[in-house]
């Protein structure tokens, strides 16, 4: 493997999935609806009706699933827990069953040699919970907590560390601003109350985490944001979204205080949510660690439309994924040697959580399945996260999205981001020539750094 992709020895890898993606067995044990569920029986919703009912049917797969991994050479998985396995209705007490399902994929994934990284909230809120208001509700970020504790008790002797959310700034802006992911509501800025009662609740398991002697990340998906064009009004406007995208979620943890969001008219208690005390608090327990996922940069112009300060732009001449995003790589350095100029000393050790592609793969005649496109663009991010460590910036290790192809929320089955190939009719799964690839790179960081 080329030694341009040498990164620092320790440099740990890893893959990722999410549990309404992959685990399907939505009915058994009993696991309580989420949001998702709900969210998929509407007409519409979803591109051709697909749910997650079944998925990669992982909840009883997950041992194939493991030895996936262990022919991968992973360090690490990062997975996410379903908050209604665990508890149904959001709140009271720990379902056995759902309990001693993680606990068997602990265990499974130690035995393999393979660090557990759970995530404790992926989107899929107990339904019973967003009938009350979600995440709209403050209420909702206690039960947070309490789920949180409850987790860290039954796995804390195994799982050192942990990740509390899962791109809040998507959540919000996807489930409650426009309406295209679960729950399905359309509130546009009227949704910012969820993103700071997620951020409390981000505070609030954090507190419980740390003191049990436990690690705590929290993830967003940031981007670079770039003005479309010289004008100063393009300017503004970019600066705004970034306010948005990347600020809104990681000033408070950060820095303890939110960004300006003057632009958007929002009052500076996002719409009553932020109480006296809230931002000690969610500051108050610093991050072991910040999860970034990285997928594309944004380019941004001035506003068209009277209700928001931007607009969003296109990126030109760059390559695009099946999912028509642009493939531009560098945006992950330049996202990178960002935050550590934004944040300076604030900024902790930085983990990609997530990067990766959708390609329209299939097996071939032969049974194998050549994607290509998915190698150039793991490549190309990697080239640009080790051009982000010659730069100084602390990475300490690289997960991929996805370990295996899943359900892709609104997308349903379209799009594959897998390492593997899932035939959803039969569940087979077919390691992909980008599996190969990871696995050789791996191999070869071994290498260099026990010479």
């Amino acid at each position: 493997m080329p030694d341009r992709y040498d990164l620092p020895a320790g440099f740990r890898w890893g893959a990722a999935t999410a549990a309404y993606q992959i685990e399907g067995a939505v009915g058994e044990d009993g696991r309580g609806p989420s949001v998702w569920d709900t969210f998929v029986a509407r007409p519409g919703a979803v591109r051709d009706g697909h749910t997650g009912a079944v998925a990669c049917d992982h909840y009883h797969r997950y041992p194939e699933d493991i030895e996936l991994m262990r022919g991968l050479g992973l360090d690490a998985y990062r997975f996410s827990v379903a908050w209604p396995r665990i508890q149904p209705t959001g709140s009271g007490p720990a379902n056995p069953a759902g309990l001693a399902f993680y606990d068997r994929l602990v265990d499974a994934l130690l035995a393999a040699g393979i660090t557990p990284v759970p995530t404790l909230f992926h989107w899929d809120l107990p339904q019973a919970l967003e009938d009350t208001g979600g995440w709209l509700e403050r209420d909702t970020a206690y039960r947070f907590a309490e789920y949180a504790a409850v987790m860290a008790d039954r796995l804390g002797d195994r799982v050192p560390e942990w990740i509390t959310l899962n791109e809040p700034f998507v959540h919000t802006v996807y489930g409650y601003a426009l309406g295209i992911h679960a729950p399905g509501r359309t509130l546009m800025l009227e949704s910012l109350p969820t993103a700071h009662h997620q951020l409390l609740g981000h505070g609030l398991a954090a507190a419980a985490l740390h003191e049990r002697g436990l690690r705590v990340q929290l993830t967003n998906n940031l981007t670079p944001v770039r003005p479309a064009g010289p004008a100063e009004a393009d300017r503004a406007a970019a600066a705004a979204y970034d306010a948005l995208h990347n600020r809104l979620f990681t000033d408070p943890v950060l820095l303890g205080r939110y960004p300006d969001l003057s632009a958007f008219g929002v009052p500076d208690d996002l719409y009553g949510a932020v109480r006296p005390g809230d931002l000690d608090l969610i500051a108050g327990t610093a991050l072991d660690g910040l999860g970034v996922n990285y997928y594309n940069p944004t380019a941004i112009a001035a506003p068209t439309d009277p209700g928001l300060p931007f607009t969003q732009a296109e990126i030109e001449d760059v390559p695009r994924t099946a999912f028509g995003w642009p493939v531009v790589p560098d945006g992950l350095r330049e996202l990178l040697v960002g935050l550590r100029e934004r944040y300076g000393a604030a900024l902790p050790p930085v983990t990609i959580t997530e990067n990766g592609c959708s390609v329209d793969d299939k097996p071939s005649a032969d049974g194998t399945v050549d994607d290509r496109p998915r190698i150039d663009y793991l490549a190309g991010h990697l080239d640009a996260v080790a051009a982000a460590v010659a730069e100084g910036v602390d990475v300490r290790g690289y997960f991929t999205w996805s370990l295996i192809d899943n359900f892709e929320w609104a997308e349903g089955y379209h799009q594959r981001f897998g390492l593997v190939h899932v035939d959803f009719e039969t569940q087979q799964r077919t390691p992909k020539a980008s599996y190969a690839w990871y696995r050789d790179l791996i191999t070869a960081h071994r290498a260099r750094h026990e010479r």
